[in-house]
């Protein structure tokens, strides 16, 4: 399981889980910032957006699923088994986001401007 530390954001569209006072401890805590979108503004979360329109052109709209839990496994073997291992990103210098994450890991950190 991924422990993300200190420096990262955590990006929501509505930001409604931070007002659970748990969440936002856990947070601070954590030197993780809280980042929340804009409404109208549709560039806050493109890459998450993207993500969503091809996992919906690639899975979604091709099937049909008779159970919630069937259309949540698909969900989660498309995502866990080739969209994050396999499929070349264009944002992501042609890497998947698996092997960009490797190098990120394997990359000397850089002194990174405040958001």
């Amino acid at each position: 399981m991924r422990k993300p530390g200190p420096g990262h954001v955590h990006h929501s569209v509505r930001g409604g889980q931070y007002r659970s006072l748990v969440f936002g401890k856990t947070l601070q805590g954590s030197g993780i910032m809280a980042s929340r979108g804009s409404r109208g503004v549709a560039c806050d979360n493109a890459a998450a957006e993207s993500m969503m329109g091809t996992i919906k052109t690639g899975l979604i709209h091709r099937r049909r699923f008779k159970t919630k839990d069937e259309a949540r496994l698909a969900v989660f073997r498309y995502i866990e088994g080739f969209h994050n291992p396999l499929r070349r990103h264009s944002a992501l210098g042609h890497r998947s986001p698996a092997e960009y994450e490797r190098m990120l890991e394997e990359a000397p950190v850089e002194a990174v401007g405040q958001y």
